[in-house]
């Protein structure tokens, strides 16, 4: 089987089980992506074909549009657990959504994350390019992360200066910069959890070195839990480098709350955590604000 006839089963698997289809579906790269062959997308294992679901809200409010990347690992993507409820809460507020459907599993040879960082980079530069298709900003793209897929949302936010592929197309000329990031509860970004949960509590561990944190570094919104395995410090040494960078950042540490969200109840504080990313959104100026919510810089 092709790789576009790969991306054109997906469809019709979305069709056959009765999806509402209310998105655009975009396959990320043109041909095998990089570093892959052909027919690891073939037969029993098969890698999941990268791609992006474009959902445009039903009264599209603003320009700004926020890529999603769920969480599992690196070796699957917990789209319903994780993504389902922020899309929908933007999309609600009248913000465009582009779910990323990231390379699965870790490819060996390579760190784990490599292949979705390529993926990433690919995700900005496509959704760059349908700026004016899409009624957005191209300078409005931010990119919202949950566990690995916040580890990944780092990379994306402090490393873009970094190539990772060979340009395939025109696509690959735009940049893959994103203009503000949400990491929530980020993975594997601490020396002492590198590829598992923190061995301590974080306190005395420094950034891995993924992160490089050049100019082209965005303002961040960290959302993180205190009892979680991987430590909330990580979140306020992000805060800490970026404070020293002069770079806005915003971080809320919820007391108690464990990793993954979506197991504390229904009513639980932490779930109303996008309500805080959107006032961020507001302040920073992305997001029109009532003049009584605005906040005056010093």
């Amino acid at each position: 089987m092709k790789f576009r006839d790969l991306v054109l089963f997906f469809a019709l698997a979305l069709v056959a089980t009765g999806s509402s289809l209310a998105f655009d579906e975009i396959p990320l790269w043109p041909s095998t992506p990089p570093g892959d062959k052909p027919e690891q997308y073939q037969g029993e294992g098969a890698y999941y074909v990268p791609r992006l679901e474009f959902w445009r809200p039903e009264n599209q409010t603003t320009d700004v549009c926020v890529i999603i990347s769920c969480g599992g690992c690196y070796n699957g993507v917990a789209y319903e657990v994780e993504g389902i409820a922020p899309r929908d809460y933007f999309l609600g507020k009248g913000i465009a959504v582009v779910m990323l459907w990231y390379r699965t599993p870790r490819r060996p040879g390579v760190p784990k994350h490599y292949a979705a960082w390529q993926d990433v980079q690919r995700a900005v530069r496509i959704v760059r390019s349908k700026a004016k298709e899409w009624n957005i900003d191209p300078n409005k793209i931010g990119e919202m992360g949950f566990s690995a897929g916040s580890h990944l949302c780092l990379m994306c936010a402090t490393s873009s200066t970094v190539e990772t592929y060979d340009p395939v197309d025109d696509i690959d000329k735009l940049p893959c910069n994103v203009n503000f990031a949400i990491p929530v509860y980020p993975a594997y970004a601490l020396t002492d959890g590198v590829d598992n949960e923190n061995a301590g509590k974080g306190v005395d561990a420094e950034l891995v070195d993924d992160f490089k944190f050049d100019e082209k570094t965005c303002p961040l919104c960290l959302i993180h839990g205190d009892g979680d395995g991987y430590s909330a410090m990580a979140s306020m040494k992000v805060y800490q480098k970026l404070k020293g960078m002069g770079v806005p950042c915003e971080v809320h540490i919820y007391a108690l709350a464990n990793h993954a969200f979506f197991n504390c109840g229904p009513d639980a504080p932490i779930r109303k955590y996008p309500q805080r990313v959107y006032e961020w959104l507001q302040t920073l100026g992305f997001v029109e604000a009532p003049e009584s919510a605005k906040v005056t810089a010093p």
